[in-house]
């Protein structure tokens, strides 16, 4: 089974590996759902890791309906994080009614697929209407896999609708459980039937300022080695 860390940072990419990490999902923004990190930190997590390291494509919080310009922007990004050796990326784009869009999706696979990337069509998807016509889009699209929590606030709620999608997919596409993961539960989800499991390992740190500067995490290495013990 294989399992993927999120992380925002150098220390993410090395604790994972460490622990055997499939892939790391590479973020900047955790507290924002994720938004596209820099390239220096993208060139350095490459360096430092033997996980693949699939970076997150997201300009902006909030939903995931893009104007032209963000779209642009996203392309520009996914040829950035190529040219510094990511190894995939991540990124989904719906309409206005919260189902896939065929021509934006495609616009930025055509651009993954030329460098050779691999594809996750992440979060997105658990605003989707229907996820099982959803499904079936991002199969035609051609991406590798999907992160879902099955709609629901976690994957624990969410898991009779994942194994629907499992079935769905047939093994056309990768179904990757995650968002509410962790040691007490990761063993039922596994055995579930899904393909692969997803968290992000990080704890919050009490620094204490005069003024909100906003959160800032470390990561929980314990929770990588714990996790990865659990499945293998």
């Amino acid at each position: 089974m294989d399992f993927e860390v999120c992380i925002d940072s150098v220390e993410g990419a090395i604790a994972a590996s460490n622990a055997g990490a499939k892939r790391v999902e590479l973020c900047a923004a955790l507290s924002e759902g994720g938004l596209t990190p820099s390239l220096a930190m993208i060139e350095a997590c490459v360096t430092n890791s033997s996980a693949e390291v699939f970076v997150m494509i997201r300009p902006s919080a909030g939903g995931f309906n893009y104007t032209e310009n963000e779209l642009e922007l996203m392309e520009r990004d996914i040829r950035a994080a190529s040219s510094v050796g990511a190894h995939g990326v991540v990124f989904g784009v719906l309409n206005g009614l919260n189902e896939v869009d065929i021509k934006a999706n495609l616009f930025l696979m055509e651009t993954a697929l030329e460098l050779d990337l691999g594809t996750t069509f992440h979060r997105a998807i658990d605003l989707c209407p229907d996820p099982i016509v959803a499904i079936d889009s991002l199969i035609h699209l051609g991406f590798d896999r999907v992160l879902t929590s099955g709609g629901a606030a976690n994957t624990e709620t969410g898991l009779k609708t994942i194994e629907k999608m499992v079935a769905a997919a047939n093994g056309q596409i990768e179904i990757m459980a995650g968002s509410g993961i962790h040691a007490g539960n990761v063993l039922s989800i596994v055995q579930s039937g899904i393909d692969a499991v997803h968290f992000t390992a990080k704890k919050q740190m009490d620094e204490a300022l005069s003024l909100d500067m906003g959160p800032k995490y470390i990561v929980d290495t314990n929770k990588i080695s714990t996790i990865a013990e659990i499945i293998s």
